[in-house]
């Protein structure tokens, strides 16, 4: 922002709430109708020879003098004191130019600006106040400039606003914020308040990156000081106006934007566009989630864009989530039902994806009976063929493997292996579900060979005979119970 510093889209990162539409005749949004007045002033003040008092009524409306009550009398006021300056400095003027553009610096700061304030931009407040910044006094002295005849014209920075006054081939800096800013780096002669001659020396301000700008542009740096200024203090409604008034203010007015230009002085349209979705975003940033698709179906009706698509989309997507993680699946799909119509194709299966996802996992995670986990598995199996291939894959072996849990939280090996089993024959196999088979044959064995070990010590050898012989109809052929059938046969020899 030109508070002195210039002013940056604020667009703000979009957050994923969602909201329904509702009635748009109850929402209060901002007009997107720009004000009579700033057409009028983008008319009067298209082309080089725009009139001094144009500009001054421009940069009056642009400091919100227009708006409230007593409005024009307030501008009327205003304008005469801009009035009676401009025909004091015609009247004492020098008649060299260099001089006359340093005594309208003078005469301003003798006259109107009495204290430095880094965020009144306003020009009106200058009559109120004495307070100043760097692109109220611009604009103040650029209008009593041009009045005075001088080419004045603006100049941006990174951070910074001032003009330009263009004598023949030559042309010169001017410092508004600064008594002595004409021309800076020079020796300026001034008598003190004892009435001795002396210097005032002001250095020259290394102004890097700058980039022209026209009296009228210059005048739109009061708007986009006052936008950033709301939307500093989350005032993003009222941020909206300001932008539709300077896009069109802008409109016949603004020079083409070169790259290096647009650095510092935003193209009007796509200025106005941010301010928009701004709006947008802090709805949704402050939880008003039942505006942000009206008010995005709104604005785009008037000012198409694609981001209005990706706003809606990403505040759906995030109605669905908190009602997915509250457990509320059915919810979720009437919400999706509901802003299926402003959703794109492409957007409206992405979030149906995600629905159905929620649903199929939601039965996934609630395993804890018999009868869940094929419960689960025909819930994929009817609405997964939706889902990518591996992502299906992926749920269909979390809910094998959550009725494998199941079991083997009751120690029932048996079971878990035989559900498995029956799992690997009917569903087809992978790694991570032949790793679980193994574990859980392991558990089995581990468990059998205990079983073993204990009627053995007891010394009971055909009870523990008995046990492992049972013990190999299961699993023939491992080592371990193979080698206990060997130890309690040699324990029964006489």
């Amino acid at each position: 922002m030109v508070y002195c510093q210039v002013m940056k889209a604020i667009y703000l990162v979009t957050v994923l709430l969602l909201c329904i539409a509702g009635n748009l005749e109850s929402q209060q949004f901002p007009s997107l109708d720009a004000s009579p007045r700033a057409y009028e002033y983008a008319r009067r003040t298209t082309g080089n020879a725009v009139h001094w008092r144009d500009l001054a009524e421009a940069a009056l409306w642009a400091s919100a003098v227009n708006a409230g009550p007593g409005a024009e009398e307030k501008a009327a006021a205003y304008l005469a004191r801009i009035d009676a300056a401009a025909a004091e400095i015609a009247k004492e003027q020098p008649g060299d130019i260099k001089e006359r553009g340093e005594y309208v610096l003078n005469f301003i700061h003798s006259r109107f600006l009495k204290s430095y304030s880094a965020k009144q931009t306003r020009v009106d407040e200058i009559f109120e106040s004495g307070r100043y910044n760097c692109v109220s006094s611009a604009v103040l002295y650029m209008v009593l400039g041009t009045a005075a005849g001088l080419n004045v014209n603006g100049v941006i920075t990174k951070d910074h606003a001032f003009v330009t006054v263009h004598i023949g081939t030559e042309m010169i800096d001017v410092e508004t914020t600064n008594r002595y800013g004409f021309d800076p780096g020079n020796r300026k002669e001034f008598l003190d308040t004892f009435g001795q001659t002396g210097f005032a020396y002001v250095p020259a301000r290394n102004y890097r990156e700058r980039t022209a700008i026209t009296k009228v542009e210059l005048v739109s740096l009061i708007l986009s000081n006052r936008i950033t200024g709301l939307e500093e203090r989350n005032r993003y409604t009222e941020a909206v106006p300001l932008a539709i008034n300077r896009a069109v203010f802008l409109a016949n007015s603004s020079t083409a934007h070169s790259e290096h230009k647009a650095m510092f002085f935003e193209d009007p349209r796509k200025n106005m566009m941010t301010r928009l979705f701004n709006l947008g975003a802090h709805l949704l940033k402050t939880g008003k989630e039942d505006d942000v698709i009206s008010w995005a179906v709104y604005a785009e009706e008037r000012f198409p864009d694609p981001d209005w698509q990706e706003l809606i989309k990403n505040a759906a997507n995030n109605k669905l989530v908190k009602l997915i993680r509250a457990k509320k699946i059915t919810d979720a799909h009437a919400v999706l039902a509901t802003v299926k119509p402003k959703l794109s194709e492409t957007n409206y299966r992405e979030l149906e994806l995600m629905v159905i996802e929620a649903e199929i996992a939601n039965h996934i995670n609630t395993i804890r009976n018999p009868g869940d986990a094929e419960a689960a598995l025909a819930s994929l199996a009817t609405m997964g063929d939706r889902l990518p291939p591996q992502r299906r894959n992926e749920m269909q072996t979390t809910a094998i493997l959550a009725e494998v849990s199941r079991l083997g939280k009751a120690r029932d090996w048996t079971g878990s292996i035989q559900w498995l089993e029956s799992a690997l024959q009917k569903y087809g196999s992978n790694a991570k579900l032949e790793t679980t088979l193994r574990t859980m044959r392991q558990n089995k064995i581990g468990e059998l060979h205990n079983e073993f070990a204990a009627l053995f010590n007891k010394k009971q050898y055909e009870q523990a005979k008995a046990a492992i012989e049972k013990a190999l109809q299961e699993f023939p052929d491992n080592q371990q119970l193979l080698k206990n059938l060997e130890t309690v046969e040699k324990a029964l020899q006489p």
